[in-house]
């Protein structure tokens, strides 16, 4: 299980980069609805992290952290397509948790691992507010859309699918 590196990494660049973050402080919990309640925002402005597996062909297989507004799922046709891939699926937690380096429910919108390619929605830099848990689930992070696009430099594209039912 990752301990707190992930979490001062993070800190450490959102420092050196001189974003305007807000952290917050709550009970243990790592659901994107359930922690938005905690922190007082609406699910919309919350960043949801998946870790997917990526097959391009037989023997190409490629991993992606998708990152969507938290009242969206993440439209897997969407990114088969990107990557012009035979298949996109999520990944094991083993492999999720590795390549993020923070256990589920934590994992950030930022790739530390360089095999873990990075994709964010639209709606997601174009937040004004955007909330994640900060590789940590007693913990959370407030900044903008505009800065987090900034450091992390995602690959832009439209990944969110519509809200689950």
């Amino acid at each position: 299980m990752p301990d707190h590196d992930t979490y001062q990494r993070l800190i450490d660049l959102l420092d050196t980069s001189h974003v305007d973050y807000t952290l917050i402080d709550h009970a243990p919990e790592g659901t994107t609805e359930t922690v938005s309640a905690l922190r007082g925002h609406p699910v919309s402005e919350a960043a949801k992290c998946i870790v997917l597996r990526v097959k391009v062909d037989r023997r190409t297989t490629r991993h992606v952290l998708a990152v969507v507004p938290g009242d969206r799922r993440v439209d897997l046709d969407a990114v088969r397509t990107l990557f012009a891939a035979r298949y996109a699926g999520f990944s094991d937690a083993g492999t999720a948790e590795r390549l993020a380096r923070a256990v589920p429910g934590t994992v950030l919108p930022f790739s530390f691992d360089p095999e873990l390619e990075l994709v964010a929605d639209p709606e997601v830099v174009e937040r004004p507010r955007l909330y994640f848990n900060a590789a940590r689930l007693d913990r959370s992070l407030c900044m903008s859309g505009a800065d987090y696009e900034r450091v992390a430099r995602p690959r832009v594209v439209p990944v969110a699918g519509p809200a689950p039912v």
